[in-house]
């Protein structure tokens, strides 16, 4: 008995990491090569210019995105590709040297720079293409269906939506590493990873979250909620674009003291997780309520729901009051479509919810989306810490946006608690999520409008 079952203990150990490292295909190791070459030629060209820490996160790279990449592999043709744009941008500048390098001025010459890849290029394309994804996933979500029952996840416009959400992310990424680039070119220690100020969040938001959705319509296999996602996602670019005109945020700045730090590099994107899963849970939560509250006739039972469509879509308009006094017409016009979008939905919830997933997917998804999110802000919270330490001499210090970072924390720590300990399930899971997107964006924009504080660098 013994020796019989000695030799499958053996071969089932050897079907661990070993099996698994087997089982890739040429293009697996290819991408895993590319990776690692992509990482020394960084290493050799810049390693003067890094520490210790810098180092350590660039060799750290490596093995995450090679894992991200077998993980899912949509992201290997993703960040090929992203890495393909990027160094043709650069090589484009470098044609033309000045006196810190490359000739930014380029941008305004070289036909693919000024229009498809110099950074603020690319960026804008991101924000067309989040826009145009918006409106076909929209389209295909109301389109007839072709036959009883079909499922509403096959049509054109979902597919070409989806595609259009890949092509936003592609653009999103090639800007911003574009402009990390860029920053490098303008003078001694003003290059920096974009993710310094509000322009820059706002892009990082906008693909961070279009990327976990795309993982999650693969994973379920429906494109349905790309339509509700999306609202979100072209909200903030809304905003982006009024930002880029209204203020010229696209410049590139250099660094307050406070944020010259290698913190930075991880404290915020792992923040930024966090604040794009917590808005995908949102309106995945939106779509779920509206779905159960399809064949609602009385309007008090919605006026809830419509309530807090109409706190999210007047929260612009409040800021507008406050600090963008100049831009009324931008922001009644905002303020007017985000209307008519959310009346929209509660006039055709019935058609709406016909061709949605199942509440039990909509549930999960919710749940993955928030245990995600959760797990990357905790530890933003915890490096934010660690940088506080180091810039401020104190680990916290109560200022207004560690205050709100902790009540974005409490929301989704007690809703984790009541879902994993009490069994929280249905509308009032779904609206505790929907409600969290109050919070989340108040912690994410209104602190930075309002209050005062050590964060007051990112002030409108």
């Amino acid at each position: 008995m013994n020796t019989a079952t000695a030799p499958k203990t053996l071969v089932m150990g050897r079907t661990g990491l070993s099996g698994r490292l087997t089982r890739r295909s040429a293009f697996d190791w290819s991408f895993a090569l590319l990776v690692a070459l992509g990482a020394g030629y960084a290493y050799w060209r810049y390693h003067a210019a890094m520490d210790g820490y810098e180092q350590a996160i660039l060799l750290g790279s490596v093995p995450a995105l090679v894992a991200l990449g077998w993980f899912w592999g949509p992201l290997r043709a993703l960040s090929l590709g992203v890495g393909a744009a990027t160094l043709g941008a650069i090589a484009l500048y470098q044609r033309t040297p000045d006196a810190f390098g490359a000739d930014l001025a380029q941008a305004d010459n070289v036909f693919l720079l000024k229009y498809f890849i110099s950074s603020q290029s690319a960026i804008l394309w991101m924000a067309v293409l989040f826009f145009m994804s918006t409106v076909l996933y929209w389209i295909g979500l109301l389109a007839k269906v072709g036959t009883a029952g079909a499922h509403h996840n096959d049509n054109t416009a979902l597919t070409l939506g989806s595609r259009l959400a890949w092509a936003g992310v592609f653009m999103a990424l090639t800007g911003t590493l574009v402009r990390w680039f860029e920053s490098h070119q303008i003078g001694p220690d003003i290059g920096h990873i974009p993710v310094s100020n509000l322009y820059e969040v706002f892009v990082m938001f906008c693909w961070m979250t279009a990327l976990f959705y795309l993982y999650f319509e693969q994973h379920y296999r429906t494109k349905a909620l790309g339509a509700f996602v999306m609202l979100i996602v072209s909200a903030a670019v809304g905003f982006l674009v009024w930002y880029t005109v209204a203020r010229e945020a696209s410049q590139i700045q250099p660094l307050v003291p406070a944020l010259q730090s290698w913190w930075m590099k991880l404290h915020v994107p792992a923040n930024f997780i966090g604040y794009g899963t917590f808005a995908l849970a949102a309106m995945v939560a939106f779509a779920y309520l509206i779905q159960r509250q399809a064949e609602e006739t009385r309007w008090w039972k919605l006026a809830p729901l419509g309530g807090l469509g109409l706190v999210l879509c007047f929260e612009p308009i409040v800021f507008r009051t406050a600090k963008l006094s100049t831009s009324a017409s931008y922001w009644a016009v905002y303020f007017g479509l985000s209307l008519l979008i959310v009346g929209a939905i509660l006039a055709g919830r019935r058609r709406i919810a016909a061709r949605l997933p199942a509440p039990e997917v909509l549930d999960d998804l919710m749940y993955k989306a928030i245990a995600v999110g959760f797990a990357f802000f905790t530890i933003a919270t915890i490096l934010g810490a660690f940088w506080a330490a180091e810039a401020w001499g104190g680990y916290w210090s109560w200022d207004p946006k560690e205050t709100w970072a902790l009540i974005v924390w409490l929301n989704y720590a007690a809703w984790l608690h009541m879902r994993l300990m009490k069994g929280l399930r249905g509308s009032v899971s779904a609206w505790w999520a929907l409600g969290g997107l109050v919070v989340t964006t108040f912690a994410f924009l209104g602190v930075n409008m309002f209050l005062s504080g050590l964060h007051s660098y990112g002030e409108l």
